[in-house]
């Protein structure tokens, strides 16, 4: 699956959220892939439960097109001070 496709998946299901995906690093097939989703619906909720949230919003695809996602989940706050650091 091509990054570009999970992007628009992951933007349809999350509110207001800004996602990047690519390859991910290493000697993988393409099927590996590496995201980082910033959306304020993470707010509030622990990180099992924002990784969860855009595991739903890939449906079945991560048993058929995705092999494995390094996945990386922010609120827009704790992206903003990460790019401050």
């Amino acid at each position: 699956m091509e990054p570009e496709a999970v992007e628009s998946l992951i933007e349809s299901e999350l509110e207001d959220a800004d996602v990047t995906v690519g390859r991910a690093r290493g000697d993988h097939d393409d099927d590996h892939l590496a995201a980082t989703v910033v959306s304020p619906a993470f707010e509030g909720l622990p990180l099992v439960q924002q990784h969860q949230r855009v595991y739903d919003a890939l449906e079945g695809h991560m048993t058929t097109d995705i092999h494995a996602l390094e996945l990386s989940t922010y609120t827009p706050a704790e992206y903003a001070e990460r790019v401050d650091d």
